[in-house]
């Protein structure tokens, strides 16, 4: 099987980075967290609580692809989160790349809020919950995605979210 990628995606305190490296850990595949991948310009509007727009991710989402197709030319597998929250962001990911499957956590406003409650030290912002999911555009029916409700521990959301990564690269052999 040639290289593959697995975009962990979904708002803000859905568990993207803690679900994506404990899967790339359980999947024994490279983790890389998106957020890592941020011009600099991006990280201080967010960090002042600005919400980005299409023209500020476009460099970000340039990375993404990169990296996935990085992955896919080397014959390597990884776990990359992106928030990936349109789909043209995710038509753009998958542009050029043949083995990318997204992985939507998936989570009601209520449930995200209460996770933006308790979180320290990251540049997001609780009024940006908001912006998220304004933005958001399921990928429920698109091609190449798997769901998954993040209403459960991280234990059995990571659990859930592997056998059905598989299942869904196996189809695919």
């Amino acid at each position: 099987m040639a290289g593959s990628s697995v975009i962990v995606m979904g708002v803000c305190a859905c568990g993207k980075s803690t679900i994506g490296e404990l899967l790339a850990q359980k999947l024994g595949r490279k983790f890389i967290d998106g957020d890592d991948l941020h011009p600099r310009a991006n990280i201080q509007k967010m960090s002042s609580g600005q919400p980005l727009n299409d023209e500020d991710r476009k460099p970000w989402l340039e990375r993404i692809r990169d990296a996935s197709y990085s992955l896919e030319s080397k014959n390597e597998h990884g776990i990359i989160v992106c928030s990936a929250l349109k789909k043209k962001y995710r038509d753009q990911i998958r542009e050029g790349n043949n083995n990318v499957t997204f992985l939507f956590l998936n989570g009601d406003k209520a449930l995200i809020m209460e996770r933006m409650r308790m979180r320290k030290g990251h540049f997001m912002k609780e009024q940006m919950v908001e912006s998220q999911f304004a933005a958001l555009e399921r990928p429920d029916d698109e091609d190449g995605t798997v769901v998954v409700s993040i209403d459960a521990t991280i234990e059995q959301v990571v659990e859930e979210a592997a056998n059905k990564i598989i299942a869904k690269q196996e189809a695919v052999l």
